[in-house]
């Protein structure tokens, strides 16, 4: 018989998974459709590798800065709003203590234990307690503008150097067939890790990933070879 239960949810982890998992595929998509519509053009593979290189380093460069800037704006908003809530502490505090009170009320919690909550959570974090529950910010969740910076570049790189690994390792002749099937395998497992990682269906995301993934690759060779038929 089990004493002890401890329900597992895989919420808290959503951010950051989709934040390494948005970059990672955006890193081998680009990277590979980029190979791939130049191999379809007859580029020499000298200008393959100096091509994948250079998208490698210009996209994590773009995720970081494009990343930082976005994230940096929410950081901004959240500490203007902490700010106007500090202020309204100072000068109302009882107001905001009837403010917290009903947004316990409207959770489910009747007026008495709702005003009793209030007051003893203010009483031990006043602007934390309206932070979480008036303006929905938590500590775990607040905007780290260089963390995600970081991460965004990190994920795309790893992502963008599997193709172009796969470019460099392959005989000439085989290098479309090696960056489709390198990026391919390395879609379906990363969108089966995430989907492991999150609770949903594995081989649905998976599925999911690698199609509209190899759908971007084949328009780009497309492309690519009516471009170099030219």
């Amino acid at each position: 018989m089990r004493l002890h239960h401890k329900d597992r949810h895989n919420l808290g982890t959503a951010g950051w998974l989709r934040a390494a998992v948005l970059g990672a595929n955006d890193g081998i998509v680009s990277c590979s459709s980029l190979l791939l519509g130049l191999a379809a053009a007859h580029a020499s593979h000298a200008n393959l590798l100096l091509s994948g290189t250079a998208a490698l380093f210009a996209g994590g460069m773009s995720m970081a800065a494009g990343e930082y800037i976005s994230v940096h704006s929410q950081a901004d908003l959240e500490a203007a709003a902490l700010a106007q809530e500090r202020a309204e502490l100072k000068d109302d505090f009882a107001g905001e203590k009837r403010e917290l009170t009903e947004i316990y009320v409207r959770r489910g919690l009747d007026s008495a234990l709702a005003r009793k909550v209030a007051e003893q959570l203010m009483a031990h974090d006043a602007l934390g307690s309206h932070a979480r529950d008036e303006l929905g910010l938590a500590p775990h969740s607040r905007a780290r503008p260089l963390l995600a910076a970081a991460a965004s570049a990190g994920s795309f790189s790893i992502g963008a150097a599997l193709p172009l690994a796969a470019a460099a390792l392959a005989p000439a002749q085989h290098t479309m067939s090696a960056i489709t099937a390198a990026s391919l395998a390395c879609l379906l497992f990363l969108g089966g890790w995430s989907a492991k990682v999150g609770g949903a269906p594995v081989r649905v995301a998976a599925l999911r990933v690698a199609l509209w993934s190899a759908l971007a690759m084949a328009v780009t060779t497309a492309v690519g070879a009516a471009v170099g038929a030219l």
